[in-house]
């Protein structure tokens, strides 16, 4: 879950939000006179981030955007539209299926 803590409240409640990031995987921002200026979160979600910084991140983005060479940006765009569409879509699906749900 995606929480917001202000530099303060990081300061007065360290061990609590930490346990947050390392058991229940929240991701804090952490504000400063409003503004986000850094952010906790866990070790697996931050060697993700690091292997990124290394080069993974353009490495898989280049091979992902050759597939697109020929398109032109408003039908890249209208694939994208249509893949978000469909996406919420199941998702919501999904979201009625398990209200649906007999509660036990």
């Amino acid at each position: 879950m995606l929480r917001e803590a202000t530099a303060m409240n990081v300061r007065q409640n360290l061990g609590e939000l930490l346990n947050g990031v390392q058991y229940r995987r929240d991701n804090i921002v952490i504000t400063k006179a409003g503004k986000p200026v850094a952010a906790l979160v866990d070790m697996a979600t931050f060697e993700r981030m690091r292997r990124k910084n290394d080069g993974e991140f353009e490495k898989l983005w280049a091979k992902f955007s050759k597939g697109f060479e020929d398109l032109s940006e408003a039908e890249v765009e209208e694939l994208v539209n249509t893949e978000v569409k469909a996406v919420r879509s199941d998702m919501q699906a999904e979201q009625q299926s398990e209200q649906d749900k007999p509660v036990p």
